[in-house]
């Protein structure tokens, strides 16, 4: 048996989960998920992200009227979540208007997903799953909270204590096919 590194062992066993168990979270759990995703780098340390933790039953219960409606509605498993967090990015910020013109990349996608994994991952480290849900609906969410349009909601994070993690295996492609050293041609390795 190889040994594995702590981080390595956390990204292995890190699942998605659905299903929670009847127990508050603690909100300097909550927290240290916050500070984990406030150390991710951002395009010039511009840390558009933002979160807003619900943690109230009826808060909750009316945000998931509005987020989980209409075609969304199968994502309204998230409601029996202790926790939900939307994570927001501020959207009027030069570094991502001119990445999308210049460079065609949304840079506060990709800082966001970096923020939001050091979040996941930090929650799964304590002992708490989370389930990342990018199927709701995003104008409600924003609506719902009175925001201006210079926010948007990227992402929904369910929170809680489980059971047990899923013992399913993610089907994963072979190592060999999706790295290449030194160039990749017409699809094809060229190392």
């Amino acid at each position: 048996m190889t040994d594995i590194s702590a981080f390595q062992h956390l990204v292995q066993t890190r699942r998605s989960i659905r299903r929670y168990i009847d127990k508050p979270v603690e909100r300097e759990k909550i927290l240290a998920c916050i500070d984990a995703a406030r150390l991710a780098p951002s395009a010039e340390n511009l840390q558009p992200w933002r979160f807003i933790v619900i943690d109230d039953p009826q808060v909750k219960a009316d945000f998931c009227d509005a987020a989980f409606s209409g075609i969304y509605r199968m994502s309204r498993w998230a409601c029996k979540a202790p926790i939900i967090v939307a994570m927001l990015v501020e959207m009027d910020v030069l570094v991502n208007r001119l990445g999308k013109q210049v460079q065609g990349t949304q840079y506060y996608l990709l800082d966001s997903g970096i923020a939001g994994e050091h979040f996941v991952l930090q929650a799964h480290e304590l002992q708490l799953g989370t389930c990342w849900i990018g199927w709701f609906n995003a104008k409600k969410a924003r609506k719902f909270f009175g925001l201006s349009k210079k926010y948007r909601a990227v992402a929904l994070f369910s929170m809680g204590y489980y059971d047990s993690l899923p013992g399913r295996q993610r089907r994963l492609l072979d190592r060999e096919a999706i790295v290449a050293f030194n160039g990749w041609q017409n699809g094809e390795r060229v190392d």
